[in-house]
């Protein structure tokens, strides 16, 4: 999408110089933090993991990642704020004492959305799990109740390489090649 419609190099060049704030500057925050998340997913793939980047999905929104392996299918949804200080909770998250984000109920939400197509297109049942994943914070503060969503900072993310035993590896290749095809999240 920043591609297509964002500005082009010059432009958001002559801004940074200009120190003009963009619209566009909150996108491009978003997608550095999407990427170095995904570099410590791909160090996962050594242990039998697959993952899946930036799955557009039909209503126009995106799933940031999916990590598929023989700990299971977990959707992962990235979140960026430098500097920030973060409190997580059973459903909601706040940045810097501010207002409350729908952060945790957004990423439940996504992961049931993953398991329903994905079941649509596997022969068996699955379970996906919602990780939520702060990018370049200052702290992070888990409300410990009834953890319904893994809560990780970016480099925490390896916690999930050593997890077996949910996925046999045909499944794992199974459920990959089906979340790998564009055309099964538009037309979901």
């Amino acid at each position: 999408m920043l591609a297509e419609r964002g500005p082009s190099t010059a432009e958001r060049l002559r801004d940074k110089l200009l120190r003009r704030p963009s619209e566009w500057d909150g996108w491009y925050t978003g997608l550095r933090g999407e990427r170095r998340v995904g570099r410590e997913l791909e160090r996962l793939t050594a242990l039998g993991w697959r993952v899946v980047h930036g799955i557009a999905k039909s209503n126009g929104g995106d799933i940031d990642h999916l990590l598929i392996g023989p700990g299971g299918v977990f959707s992962l949804n990235t979140k960026t704020h430098p500097g920030a200080t973060v409190w997580v909770g059973d459903s909601m998250a706040k940045v810097n004492r501010g207002r409350p984000y729908p952060y945790v109920s957004a990423s439940k939400s996504e992961a049931s959305y993953v398991r329903e197509v994905l079941e649509r297109h596997c022969d068996f049942s699955i379970t996906v799990e919602p990780v939520l994943v702060f990018v370049d914070i200052a702290s992070l503060d888990r409300e410990v109740t009834q953890q319904v969503v893994r809560v990780y900072q970016e480099r925490e993310v390896s916690a999930l390489g050593p997890l077996r035993g949910v996925l046999a590896p045909d499944q794992v290749e199974q459920v990959y090649a089906v979340a790998r095809h564009q055309r099964v999240w538009l037309r979901a």
